[in-house]
């Protein structure tokens, strides 16, 4: 399986002009493998209890308990349209379905520029831009322990964001960080409404680097992406879905998954507390907030 594409420049030199193809069909059936495994893996596994929460924990708790702004939902969908479509435009025409796929392909790149950016500003100016980043070490090996074995104890229970969420974020960050600097430096080679080509900006290896990193990146979120949606649609998963689409989860799950000192949901007509994660919850669904 060859990993590069390669080609002559006029002069007659041999550059790369970005990855190959077999490499794309390698991630497709990567993704096939980890979502049938995993369902296999939680269909053998024996059925877990939560343990219970303790007398009173409910007690001042809201029936429904915000996650998600608006705003952070807008971002998310946004965010989550223009990926899959870059995806379908990078990948589908080489399954030999040809439409104005470059146009559709950096118009979503743009939008999907556009969102990380204010998703970025709005998360250092207005949120607890840290607490995604916390490594939680001991929390991270507890959580392997469980995965190879139903026999370990299960993790403690997380703040907003658990381990593996966390793990997804950065292992996304990078990937997407790498495909939209690469993508936004390509672009000044095609013509467009806003600019006219530069395809002398760099040279044919640097551009063929660019290439390789592009590709690179975009079969690695084909991978990320099938997880991403396969964890959502999961029957257990569903609850966290749902907070996405509406805002909200209710007290039980908020009790059964989440430790009140990680995620401190405070009264109502109490400001807001920062404590562990700092991810909050305000007493209303109604209720202003930037989580």
């Amino acid at each position: 399986m060859e990993l590069w594409r390669r080609a002559a420049n006029p002069w007659g030199q041999e550059v790369l002009i970005g990855v190959s193809w077999d490499l794309m069909w390698s991630a497709v059936v990567a993704a096939v493998v980890f979502l049938v495994g995993h369902a296999v893996w939680v269909k053998t596994r024996p059925a877990e209890e939560h343990a219970a929460p303790a007398p009173g924990a409910a007690r001042g708790l809201p029936e429904k308990i915000e996650r998600h702004s608006m705003s952070s939902r807008v971002f998310h969908w946004t965010m989550s349209v223009a990926m899959l479509v870059l995806l379908v435009t990078a990948f589908v025409p080489v399954m030999g379905l040809q439409f104005p796929w470059l146009t559709v392909h950096w118009v979503a790149g743009v939008v999907l520029i556009a969102t990380i950016v204010y998703h970025v500003i709005r998360s250092i100016g207005w949120q607890d831009f840290g607490s995604m980043f916390q490594l939680g070490v001991s929390e991270g090996i507890a959580t392997i322990k469980h995965v190879l074995s139903p026999k370990a104890p299960p993790p403690p229970k997380a703040g907003k964001y658990p381990f593996d969420h966390r793990m997804y974020h950065h292992v996304i960050v990078v990937v997407s960080l790498a495909a939209m600097i690469t993508g936004a430096l390509m672009m000044v080679r095609i013509d467009t409404p806003l600019w006219s080509p530069n395809p002398y900006l760099f040279g044919d290896s640097t551009w063929g680097i660019m290439y390789v990193v592009h590709g690179l990146s975009g079969v690695l979120l084909i991978v990320l992406v099938a997880a991403h949606i396969y964890m959502a649609i999961r029957p257990e998963k569903r609850w966290i879905t749902w907070s996405m689409i509406r805002g909200w989860i209710d007290r039980e799950h908020y009790l059964e998954h989440f430790d009140p000192d990680k995620w401190v949901v405070t009264g109502e007509g109490s400001p807001p507390v920062e404590r562990g994660t700092g991810a909050l919850a305000d007493s209303a669904v109604t209720t202003r907030r930037e989580d």
